[in-house]
């Protein structure tokens, strides 16, 4: 995956234990990369804390059923807060107790970083893997981040810049889907798997995963599609859902729009159905990183209720909202944000990336350059990062 070596060999027979807790699904996916690499250095190693079937088809001790902390939205949260309280006053216990040789957060920061700050508090070493969003608002959480964690963690290199400069030991591992996804993507292989034309250029439309964002997306982004049909009758569109009831709201958005367009519908698979596409037109969010991976020009379009707009736009303070752009450093694909968001200004948009050949090479350059950035074999760098902060600590103990 790099052209570093890894250190693959076993570090120590010591009988280590790793405390690790992971919230939700791609934690756990994480989280059992993370226990093979640390297994390969560690044999006699333990692994407790709370995870996933992944995490748990390791080896791994689970005090908890990991579903229990995957819980989203406010007033879903507020509903099971005694539960969540008792669950962290649980694994506080468990850690005090019996003290792990590190305990290691995997994403879902609001839970994770007090378990991680309590544990530091009584000299149990700690790793959060995954960084929060505080470089891009609510700057000020640094601060309890760095008395939180003696090592963070990150999938990007802007955001390791970032904690640098706040003297906060960071180590950038690269992200796992940059080691999953090949450099060259199968088009013609995704096509054929999906049972789409082969010949006849493809759009991929992704308005989100949420029903917020499908009912705020949809039908923009069908308008914008219908827009490129007008203009490019030879278009089909493919809009892949993340579930059936994503899927029934997208065909009741379909059936709604005033004149007919002709669309196939995607039950999951959204990587094959970027795969198979020349371009693709989605909300902002990870979707841009697997269409940067995937080397597909995109255009990025997003709305938020006019209050949230104002607030957010207050708040955050980086340039750009788009994985690919703040990457890159520079406005590589469109962002058209709130009513800048039109369908006539997306469809254009994203016509010039499908027909644009001069751009298209520039995107899939790029896109192959940042690609080999993110590629370090995360869960070797993880483990590598860990094993680092576990051997210092022994050798000053």
């Amino acid at each position: 995956m790099t052209d570093q070596p890894s250190q693959r060999a076993v570090v120590s027979d010591r009988a280590i234990t790793f405390g690790i807790i992971a919230g939700e699904a791609s934690g756990d996916i994480l989280g059992a990369g993370l226990i093979r690499s640390l297994r390969s250095r560690y044999p006699r190693a333990r692994f407790v804390g709370i995870g996933g079937d992944d995490m748990i088809a390791e080896g791994f001790h689970s005090l908890v059923p990991m579903e229990r902390l995957s819980v989203m939205g406010l007033v879903e949260v507020l509903g099971r807060i005694r539960e969540l309280f008792s669950i962290r006053a649980r694994l506080l216990d468990y850690f005090f107790a019996t003290p792990p040789d590190v305990v290691i957060g995997i994403d879902s920061p609001d839970f994770t970083l007090a378990i991680e700050r309590r544990c530091r508090e009584a000299g149990i070493p700690t790793v959060h893997y995954v960084s929060p969003s505080v470089w891009a608002w609510r700057q000020k959480r640094i601060f309890k981040i760095a008395k939180s964690v003696n090592l963070m963690l990150t999938l990007f290199p802007f955001e390791a810049r970032f904690y640098q400069e706040h003297q906060v030991p960071v180590a950038f591992v690269g992200h796992p889907l940059a080691d999953r996804i090949p450099m060259v993507p199968e088009t013609g292989a995704a096509r054929r798997d999906l049972g789409l034309d082969e010949q006849a250029p493809l759009l991929a439309v992704l308005p989100g995963s949420r029903a917020g964002e499908v009912e705020r997306l949809g039908t923009l982004f069908l308008e914008a599609a219908r827009w490129i049909q007008d203009k490019r009758p030879d278009v089909q569109l493919v809009i892949p859902c993340v579930n059936r009831d994503r899927e029934r709201q997208v065909r009741d958005l379909v059936e709604a729009l005033e004149v007919k367009l002709p669309v196939t519908i995607v039950r999951g698979r959204s990587r094959e159905v970027m795969a198979a596409s020349d371009a693709v037109l989605l909300a902002s969010g990870t979707a841009t990183l697997e269409a940067m991976l995937l080397k597909k020009p995109m255009v990025v379009g997003y709305r938020l209720s006019n209050v949230s707009y104002a607030i957010l736009s207050r708040l955050v303070k980086v340039p750009h909202v788009a994985l690919p752009n703040l990457l890159a450093r520079e406005p590589l694909v469109p962002e058209l944000l709130q009513d800048d968001a039109t369908p006539e200004a997306l469809g254009a948009a994203v016509l010039e990336r499908l027909e644009n050949e001069t751009e298209r090479q520039r995107l899939l350059d790029a896109f192959t350059e940042l690609h080999q950035t993110l590629r370090q074999d995360a869960d070797e760098k993880a483990a590598e990062a860990i094993t680092r902060l576990l051997e210092e600590g022994a050798s000053h103990g």
